[in-house]
């Protein structure tokens, strides 16, 4: 026990204090306008979202840019009303929205990036296309505050942790963990250093700069990709700059119920984000156990050295939680179970395992992808 808890007070000391600040939540997107309204045009890919888009794409025409504003909506062969409801929306908005409809996709695309890659051909020669999520509302000042941030640091491509769907008990108890868990694999720090590798967005804002889209060769380049958001931020950053921040100017309002809805975006491509590979899925639980569930266990069983170091790991850990607790307004009575959480995210982690050799592959909105890469 005092062997594990020790690995586990080293893995801590590197976390807190090397680990490119990923417990601080930040930074933030501050809103801003941009000294030149440069054209933008916003790709939505849509599959049965008639649910949200009432809401979201309304949110999309009230933006306070002063500059031109494109706004194309792919609907993907939607088997729901999206398609419907995008069109009454366009009606009153003829000058600024256009409603597509997407094409099968080929072999070797995914879904949602063949969707995108027919709104960008129909986009108009627009210095930024803005892809985002059907299920994002948007704030009055998003778009002209990504294009602020984006001409600030001459940024290829801006993207953000949208705010999350928080009210079910289920997300209140896991889903600030998503995003703690999202920050620890990447830290913001590292991606936001031109001098790192690390790159990574979140899908559901990324803005980007045409000239970086045609550098790496379009949306093509990342066309079989099922965590599409960080390979498209992996290729863009291999020749110029990437941000990745938080932001209140968007959220999701895609819910998730209960603990089960969770557990299925878990497992969707959790085992695609470690490329298939068992061994990643053995190192990863391995470290998820060290880190997370060591410490408790050795506070609550250990002896002498072994318990103390457990304590005081369980103590820097709930703290490290804070901030994205914070985040989400919830209690900081939570921090103490981060461990249970971790748990959680670890067991559907080996459940997506499980689903890939069992032949189920990756499923989402009555598509099933088998072999696809990360």
């Amino acid at each position: 026990m005092i062997t594990l808890a020790t690995l586990a007070m080293a893995i801590w000391l590197y976390l807190l204090l090397a680990h490119g600040r990923f417990w601080r939540s930040e930074p933030e997107l501050v809103p801003a306008k941009p000294s030149t309204a440069l054209p933008v045009t916003v790709v939505v890919p849509a599959r049965d979202e008639a649910v949200v888009i009432g809401a979201t794409l309304p949110s999309l025409h009230r933006q306070e840019y002063a500059g031109a504003l494109q706004i194309i909506l792919v609907d993907d062969a939607s088997t729901d009303r999206t398609g419907t409801i995008a069109r009454q929306i366009a009606q009153a908005q003829p000058q600024s929205l256009d409603v597509i409809d997407g094409k099968p996709h080929p072999p070797g695309w995914s879904g949602k990036l063949w969707a995108l890659a027919h709104g960008i051909a129909e986009a108009k020669s627009a210095e930024f296309i803005l892809l985002t999520d059907a299920d994002i509302m948007h704030d009055p000042r998003h778009v002209a505050t990504l294009v602020a941030q984006a001409e600030r640091d001459d940024l290829d491509l801006v993207s953000e942790m949208v705010k999350l769907a928080c009210d079910t008990p289920a997300e209140r108890a896991l889903v600030p963990a998503f995003v703690y868990f999202f920050q620890l694999l990447y830290p913001f720090a590292w991606v936001n250093d031109p001098l790192r590798a690390t790159a990574a967005a979140a899908g559901g804002t990324v803005l980007i700069r045409r000239r970086a889209l045609q550098r790496i060769g379009g949306i093509e380049a990342v066309r079989g990709a099922l965590i599409d958001d960080v390979a498209l931020a992996a290729a863009v950053k291999r020749g110029g700059r990437i941000w990745l921040g938080h932001s209140g100017l968007a959220r999701s309002i895609r819910a998730y119920p209960s603990v089960v809805d969770i557990w299925r975006m878990v497992t969707r491509t959790a085992y695609v984000q470690l490329g298939y590979s068992p061994i990643l899925l053995a190192g990863t639980v391995m470290a998820m156990v060290l880190t997370f569930l060591v410490p408790p266990f050795a506070a609550v069983f250990g002896h002498s050295i072994a318990r103390w170091f457990g304590w005081l790991i369980w103590g820097a850990m709930a703290a490290s939680y804070q901030p994205t607790l914070q985040r989400y307004h919830r209690s900081v009575l939570w921090a103490p179970f981060l461990p249970v959480v971790a748990a959680f995210y670890t067991a559907a982690t080996i459940g997506s395992a499980v689903n890939h050799h069992l032949g189920h592959g990756v499923a989402w909105k009555g598509r099933a992808y088998q072999g696809i890469g990360a």
